[in-house]
């Protein structure tokens, strides 16, 4: 493990190589939390004073492995609490696009959120019905793309060509769409391409070859020498990943299920996209954080995952702030009885029902008796056969 400081270069193997393969995690990171030094902070991450703990995915000579993840995975929460860390966001892929439910790599997202660490993992860029690990763990919050043109009408948003589907474990994904083009990120210093477009710039206005330098600078998506614009759910995930971290500063006592929640609940439906390929729909990170600061509910964070199945109880809690009376709804009894939800503190509900026998449920809430809402804590869903999904409980 090594530790850098603000004014520190790091020093692990080949972090100067200038190959692109050793500049995309960085890149990455800053999207989320750089400080946009070389733009005088316009270019800035959205969760820019965030402290980071980079760690490199990689073997030897052999690229991202599947085992090269599991084993950064497990480095990480092995490390999670010592070194305070709340977020993790994944910009990578395993290499089987088929593996089984309950792999390892799934296996260790499960664990860490389970530990309280949000995990936001990248859809992937191929615009087909297929997940691979991590974006496949029902845990992780799965983010997909979109493009905004580069302007503020959220009429002109579109979907962009990101990866969706329903994992093994029946859960939808992406949860949400974000940004995946015309993200702003820094040049790799000393790299050819700086080097280049340094020249470009200087020769962009003046000179018998401006209009081939403009074209160059279009080519190479150049913003500024040391800017470019970058693409893909890699960016996608580590900017909605900024977002979680500001969720948390406004309200340390988020759990990664009321972090989903509020992100979902604000989301902003894509115009004409399917829910299928948008989840809940477009990242809206000021509504986020402003719910979150305004939404400070520790009964909401006793468990890391809801529903909560316990030995005696199965614990349903829905935070809705809107509703005045809630009822819950389940397959258990074939949805003829409604269970009434009690509000234990404002916008926080809560229902008990005796464990059931093992098996896979269905249910739903119905609010205030004419609005049906599947569980917005729970990622695992089931087509309702209409126009929405019901919410999964699986029973072991």
């Amino acid at each position: 493990m090594h530790r850098f400081g603000p004014d520190d270069r790091p020093t692990w193997p080949a972090w100067d190589s200038r190959h692109n393969r050793q500049w995309h995690g960085t890149m990455t990171s800053v999207v989320a939390a750089g400080n946009g030094a070389r733009s005088h902070g316009l270019y800035r991450g959205i969760a820019s004073d965030a402290e980071m703990v980079l760690v490199q995915v990689e073997n030897d000579g052999q690229g991202i492995t599947d085992e090269a993840i599991v084993r950064a995975l497990r480095w990480t929460a092995a490390h999670a609490a010592e070194l305070g860390i709340l977020v993790v966001s994944l910009s990578i892929g395993a290499e089987s696009n088929f593996m089984p439910p309950g792999n390892p790599i799934d296996r260790v997202v499960r664990k860490l959120v389970a530990a309280g660490v949000t995990v936001v993992a990248a859809a992937g860029n191929e615009a087909i019905r297929r997940l691979a690990p991590p974006a496949s763990a029902p845990e992780a919050l799965t983010v997909g793309g979109l493009d905004d043109h580069s302007i503020f009408s959220h009429e002109e948003i579109a979907l962009w060509h990101s990866n969706y589907g329903v994992t093994e474990d029946s859960a939808p994904k992406p949860e949400l769409v974000a940004p995946s083009i015309w993200v702003a990120a820094p040049v790799l210093p000393g790299s050819w391409i700086e080097a280049e477009a340094e020249q470009l710039f200087a020769r962009r206005h003046r000179g018998p070859d401006a209009l081939a330098a403009e074209a160059r600078i279009a080519e190479l998506k150049l913003i500024t020498p040391y800017y470019q614009h970058v693409d893909g759910t890699s960016f996608a995930a580590p900017v909605a990943a900024s977002v979680v971290a500001c969720m948390l500063e406004a309200n340390p006592n988020l759990s990664p299920s009321l972090v989903r929640q509020i992100l979902m609940a604000t989301a902003q439906p894509v115009p004409g996209a399917s829910r299928e390929r948008q989840g809940a729909g477009a990242l809206a990170a000021g509504q986020a954080v402003a719910a979150a600061l305004s939404h400070r509910h520790p009964e909401l964070a006793i468990h890391p995952a809801l529903p909560h199945v316990g030995a005696v109880t199965i614990t349903f809690a829905l935070h809705e702030h809107q509703a005045s009376h809630v009822a819950l709804f389940g397959s258990w009894d074939a949805w003829s009885e409604p269970h009434a939800m009690q509000q234990d503190a404002p916008g926080v509900w809560r229902a008990g029902l005796t464990r059931l026998a093992p098996g896979r449920y269905e249910y739903k809430y119905l609010i205030d008796g004419t609005r049906w809402l599947d569980d917005p804590a729970n990622p695992r869903k089931a087509w309702d056969g209409m126009e929405g999904f019901n919410s999964l409980l699986i029973v072991d």
